[in-house]
């Protein structure tokens, strides 16, 4: 058990406020590996959200960052990372960029982090809030993320940030041998699905009921996006 909280080196602005966060929403809540604790710790998420709600960065709750999206309350943010059980080594495909936030995260466990992100302004965002914060295992490109990134794969973990309600093929298609995907499933009522890829198979564990954006482009029409 985690018993208290290490100073880091060169903390963020807000550093109480993520110390606070990560006792009363993370550890009380059975969040234990200590790289994603690290990394909740030091990614500051007020740097993620939209200037007027800075003052709720920290907050048990999802945020609206416009174009009907929302950056996931710090919690689901923790626990998705954590199930992944990704090591230092490894490269992550994320579907969603949205605020860029559960990849800079990511980012701090992970050796690269690729993110697609279908809304083009919010790509760009993102992008300009991991050069401003100096994260540079951080790669991304505006489109549907339906497809992957095949010319990358495999990927040792995939990621999705937005409800589907099936299980996108091409992604599946993209694991590397022992790779995890995670995601959301459903549509009004949503499922947080754990996938393995073994040698007899794709394993599937129920994790959890969430509530996620839907996924929209191929995923939502069944008709590739231009």
């Amino acid at each position: 058990m985690i018993s208290n909280l290490e100073p880091l080196p060169h903390p963020h602005p807000r550093q109480d406020e993520r110390d606070r966060m990560v006792r009363e929403q993370l550890l009380a809540r059975g969040i234990r590996a200590p790289a994603v604790i690290r990394a909740m710790r030091a990614v500051p998420r007020h740097e993620f959200v939209p200037a007027e709600a800075a003052a709720e960065a920290y907050d048990d709750h999802p945020l609206s960052i416009g174009y009907g999206q929302t950056i996931s309350q710090p919690y689901i943010v923790a626990y998705m990372t954590e199930a992944l059980r990704l090591h230092p080594h490894e490269r992550v495909l994320e579907i969603g960029t949205g605020s860029g936030y559960q990849a800079a995260v990511l980012a701090q466990v992970a050796a690269a982090v690729l993110t697609v992100e279908i809304v083009g302004e919010l790509a760009a965002r993102a992008g300009r809030t991991f050069r401003r914060l100096g994260i540079d295992n951080v790669t991304g490109r505006a489109g549907d993320g339906y497809h992957g990134w095949p010319e990358a794969a495999p990927f040792d973990a995939i990621i999705l940030t937005a409800a589907p309600d099936h299980i996108p093929q091409p992604l599946l298609d993209q694991l590397a041998p022992g790779g995890r995907m995670i995601l959301p499933m459903g549509t009004t009522w949503q499922r947080l699905l754990l996938l393995t890829k073994t040698p007899k198979g794709i394993t599937r564990h129920t994790l959890l009921p969430v509530a996620f954006v839907p996924m929209t482009g191929e995923a939502r029409t069944g008709v590739p996006t231009p």
